[in-house]
């Protein structure tokens, strides 16, 4: 059965954050993202190598986790929890990217602090229960 181009820039998506964020192989990320990346983060200095550079100066314990994933053409839409990096609290994103030619291409991000069930006014956890084991 063939994947629909969601599914394979999904997978595409998947792929790349892991092996960038969780395996910290920014050699073999590199295939996976653009040279001429777009990166509108405020976070994250421009291009492919300041997202390299900022995920190299991060601790080794940095792990990421995705929860839900939507893609419509060549956009992906990805909601996941950043952990481990150093902070009080870990972030909850959603990371919007743009596929070109196969390669991520240009990417936006909106990141919050999560908060415990204890601390959210909806006595909801802000993740779901995946992450509250």
């Amino acid at each position: 059965m063939n994947q629909t181009m969601e599914e394979k820039n999904k997978e595409l998506v998947l792929k790349a954050f892991d092996t960038l964020f969780n395996k910290r192989d920014n050699a073999a990320a590199e295939r996976f993202w653009s040279p001429n990346y777009i990166q509108h983060s405020a976070h994250i200095e421009p291009g492919r190598e300041g997202l390299f550079k900022l995920i190299k100066s991060m601790p080794p314990t940095l792990k990421y986790e995705s929860r839900e994933i939507v893609a419509e053409k060549d956009f992906v839409m990805v909601h996941g929890r950043f952990s481990g990096f150093g902070a009080p609290a870990n972030w909850i994103a959603t990371d919007i990217v743009r596929i070109k030619d196969g390669v991520l291409a240009e990417h936006w991000d909106v990141i919050e602090d999560e908060a415990t069930r204890e601390q959210s006014r909806s006595g909801l956890p802000m993740f779901g229960d995946v992450f509250t084991k």
